[in-house]
Formats: C-alpha cells, sequence, structure tokens
C-alpha cells in the first residue's frame, strides 16, 4: 500500500527529491525494469536514474523522459493551464454587451443604387 499522506508543503526540497526517487523506483520494480534498461529506453547514463532513485537532484528533461518511458506522463496533468474568467472581468463584460439593435437611418438604405 503507498503513502498518499505527503505533507509536502512541510518537506525540505531534499525531501521531495528523495520522495520522487522513491516513487520513480517503485514504478521501475513494478514495471519489472532494471535500472540500465530503463536508462536506456529514456536515452539517459544508467547514473543519471541512479541519481534520482538516491535522491539527489536531475533535471527536469530527465524526470520527463523517465516518466515518459514509465507511461507515467499523465502525472503531469495538473500542470494545466485553465483559462477562467474572473467574477470581475465576467461583469464588466455583461456591462458592454449589447441589448438591442441600434437604429439604422432608413433614407439612405433606400436611395441605394440596388444595381439593377
Amino acid at each position: 500500500m503507498e503513502n498518499t499522506n505527503n505533507n509536502w508543503v512541510a518537506m525540505g526540497d531534499n525531501a521531495i527529491i528523495a520522495a520522487i526517487g522513491g516513487f520513480i523506483k517503485q514504478k521501475r520494480l513494478q514495471k519489472n525494469k532494471s535500472q540500465a534498461i530503463l536508462a536506456k529506453e529514456a536515452g539517459l547514463n544508467r547514473s543519471t536514474l541512479v541519481q534520482i532513485e538516491n535522491g539527489e537532484s536531475i533535471t527536469l528533461s530527465s524526470l520527463i523522459q523517465i516518466l515518459r518511458v514509465l507511461n507515467l506522463l499523465h502525472l503531469l496533468d495538473i500542470f494545466t493551464i485553465d483559462d477562467k474568467i474572473s467574477p470581475i472581468e465576467y461583469a464588466r463584460l455583461k456591462e458592454k454587451k449589447r441589448l438591442r439593435a441600434s437604429k439604422k437611418d432608413t433614407e439612405s438604405d433606400s436611395n441605394e443604387d440596388l444595381g439593377w
């Protein structure tokens, strides 16, 4: 059973990196992949994979490559940007919304050449 009760806010940077490394290691073992195989499939050196699993810092690019091979890119869904409009901006837009059509100059329309 996984521990999902991490208090990320209370954790220091090194503890978070170690938790991510432990997660990567657990998922690698669940997929029955050796460090060498996973590193090769991700296009990384084995030492890079060892670093993350040991709680050492690696580049974000390397982490993405590892997540891709482990089929875990869906974990990045949290970074989706939602274009939500604020209530204040919505109220401003509602004020600018047209409520009725403007009166047209009917004489200029009747004198217009119809091209016949």
